[in-house]
């Protein structure tokens, strides 16, 4: 089987691999995998997930980072649902022994962390505490992200497997900082001219924006610490 894996920005891509990749080109990580750089938001994801098809993958997997909705969850910490869901579409349900054995090979990442749980689909990026409890009151979600949904909506259709790992980058209860939210561009990415030129005028955002780089730090550890273990549980999957 081959591996089609699916990642929304290049820092999260770092943590599979040192190679800049060009948005929407297949890269071969290696002889059972196959990975491409989306872009952030459900149209890019499934664009990708249909493409990295098309290029021969025979499973799917959602990779990178998302926002907490569960106030016990913390930066760093693992999830790999066992349900998707969205709120003008009905759930998709992971389970599979694939899951089950991912699982058990990447608790090792996060001893003291339950994997377990549902996940919820944005098609925006959810930047205020008030609107992740919000949707955290309407779905029951653990965490959230804008791609996994769209990636495993396409993994049905095509009735393969699918499989979502990522790891909390900031916590339910924090405010996205203002500057990161005007420096962001439409594919997700922050534009650094923009960041600077908002904090020249905010300077008070600056200790919101730390704090918000040590929770994406913790959240790459534990995918690079994953990523090392990408072989064992990618062969799950056969």
């Amino acid at each position: 089987m081959i591996t089609g894996i699916v990642v929304a920005l290049p820092e999260e891509l770092s943590t599979l691999t040192s190679q800049k990749l060009v948005k929407g080109c297949c890269h071969s990580l290696n002889e059972t995998t196959l990975l491409c750089l989306s872009g952030t938001g459900p149209e890019n994801a499934a664009r990708t997930a249909n493409l990295l098809i098309s290029n021969g993958a025979t499973c799917l997997v959602s990779w990178g980072c998302a926002a907490a909705l569960d106030e016990c969850s913390k930066p760093g910490d693992l999830i790999l649902p066992d349900c998707l869901v969205s709120e003008n579409s009905p759930p998709i349900f992971l389970n599979s022994p694939w899951l089950e054995e991912s699982r058990a090979v990447l608790q090792t990442v996060n001893p003291d962390c339950d994997l377990t749980g549902t996940l919820a689909e944005s098609a925006h990026i959810v930047s205020a505490a008030l609107e992740k409890k919000r949707i955290a009151e309407h779905t029951k979600a653990k965490a959230l992200d804008m791609e996994s949904y769209a990636i495993a909506q396409v993994a049905k259709l095509h009735e393969l497997p699918c499989l979502v790992v990522r790891a909390i980058a900031d916590p339910a209860s924090m405010d996205l900082p203002k500057a990161i939210c005007f420096a962001i561009d439409k594919q997700g990415e922050v534009v650094l001219t923009r960041l600077l030129s908002y904090l020249i005028t905010h300077p008070n955002e600056i200790p919101s924006l730390i704090r918000l780089g040590k929770d994406f730090s913790s959240a790459r550890k534990t995918l690079q610490l994953a990523a090392k273990k990408l072989n064992t549980f990618t062969l799950c999957a056969n």
